[in-house]
């Protein structure tokens, strides 16, 4: 069997690099227009940090996993293909602001249409809509006039970032759905097959099509609803004095509840919580349920309310003016173990740092300077921030640290060497509940963390 993976991004490219790594015998091909991506697969730096990503890689890449920019050659070659392209919210038209935009999608399955000269399962990876699958059947089928038959198969991605590897090597579930009718059985199990190569059998599911399209967008939504709970009590903890991990150790116990996802913070992140919700609010608006939408915007509406919250504590223990001092930002990814920068909170409470003219210096490990200018819009000779490959260094003569990652290397620093650098008073204000509070008031300190005074 031969594979194409349209798409060498978050998705594509890790996922692809495992099925390879267990489907020896499967010829393997991930391409993209962007030739900058694909010669970083191919090197020793690759586009995306995962941790165990470089060993994977680099055990298939040349044996059959191959990256390339000739996506006509891959296309046409192929038995299946994976859609894996970026799917972002709508900044225009109907449904800006909530729709997804599906033009990436519909360029490829024409692009799909136009080239086959053999039948094809083309497998949506990307997260799309509910019945997306049916308009891509609609393009391929309208473009053919050669007899060839088209499958089209959902199999949404579950992993998250920073345990990407862990999560598609040892999965919770896959899930794939298939049109009704034999011949999509038939797709399915072939799809089937090649997970079985190491995923077992029970933990394989298939559904129809558009249980599995809906099935992801309501598994994001779900997370990003118990993280924008705790964080709603995380402001009552603060006005009542209650400690948030308490409350939230306290209810993960029970069963019908569980720990996880209950971890406050400065707020959610990522390519797909918003992205996903929104999508989801508007499904609902679409369809006549108002009252649904509004329960789902909800979530966002926290998340957005946690962040300029945090923002308005930090300028408000600084003796309400932040102007002209220098504030120290501990991490810009949206969460540990990845470089992945789209929707972090970083993005949002910097640029209410800087709306209340403050000055940055901004460290973060695996972040590189472009991508941080880049994301605040801003040009790398601003005078207002700088980006620096040492955390002491962005410390130093600052007024006050502030960590919106929770990378591990943040909780073994020196803090008493870093409180004698700063300006006095010191302050710090953890995003991330990563440091511990008392230990650092205990420095000299002025600390603050979420959900706790």
């Amino acid at each position: 069997m031969k594979i194409c993976c349209i798409g060498a991004g978050y998705v594509g490219g890790p996922t692809m690099a495992v099925m390879a790594k267990y489907c020896p015998e499967v010829a393997i091909t991930v391409v993209d227009m962007n030739r900058q991506r694909i010669e970083q697969w191919g090197s020793d730096v690759l586009p995306v940090f995962e941790p165990g990503l470089d060993d994977v890689v680099k055990s298939v890449r040349g044996r059959n996993l191959f990256f390339s920019t000739e996506v006509d050659k891959a296309i046409a070659e192929s038995d299946m293909i994976f859609l894996s392209v970026n799917t972002p919210t709508k900044t225009y038209g109907v449904g800006a602001g909530r729709a997804a935009d599906l033009s990436f999608v519909e360029n490829c399955a024409r692009r799909i249409a136009e080239l086959s000269t053999s039948d094809k399962i083309i497998v949506e990876k990307s997260t799309v809509p509910v019945r997306t699958a049916e308009s891509i059947r609609h393009i391929l089928n309208a473009k053919n006039d050669r007899g060839i038959h088209f499958q089209v198969l959902s199999n949404p991605e579950f992993m998250a970032e920073g345990t990407a590897v862990q999560d598609l090597e040892k999965p919770d579930r896959v899930l794939i759905g298939y049109e009704d009718g034999p011949e999509g059985q038939k797709a399915a199990a072939k799809l089937v097959e090649l997970y079985a190569h190491w995923v077992p059998r029970e933990l394989i599911l298939t559904t129809r099509v558009w249980s599995s399209e809906l099935s992801k967008l309501t598994a994001n939504a779900f997370l990003a609803q118990r993280i924008s709970s705790i964080n709603a009590l995380s402001a009552l903890c603060e006005a009542t004095g209650a400690d948030v991990d308490e409350v939230a150790y306290a209810i993960g116990k029970d069963s019908r509840i569980g720990p996880k996802f209950l971890k406050s913070s400065v707020g959610f992140g990522g390519s797909c919580f918003q992205k996903d919700i929104l999508n989801l609010v508007y499904l609902c608006e679409y369809f006549g349920l108002p009252e649904v939408a509004h329960y789902w915007m909800q979530v966002v509406d926290m998340n957005n309310f946690q962040k300029n919250r945090f923002v308005q504590r930090i300028v408000k223990n600084m003796f309400n003016t932040i102007a002209n001092k220098k504030i120290a930002i501990f991490g810009f990814a949206f969460k540990k173990d990845t470089n992945d920068t789209r929707e972090t909170p970083a993005i949002d409470v910097c640029n209410g740092l800087l709306t209340e003219r403050a000055n940055l210096a901004i460290y973060d490990p695996k972040v590189p300077a472009s991508q941080v200018f880049a994301d605040l819009n801003l040009s790398p000779n601003d005078a207002a921030v700088a980006v620096v490959d040492d955390p002491y260094k962005a410390a130093q003569g600052a007024h006050a640290i502030v960590i919106l990652t929770e990378w591990d290397c943040f909780k073994t620093l020196d803090y008493e060497k870093i409180y004698a650098s700063m300006a006095k008073p010191a302050f710090c204000f953890d995003g991330r509940n990563v440091l511990p509070l008392r230990a650092m008031q205990e420095l000299g300190f002025h600390s603050f963390a979420i959900g706790k005074v």
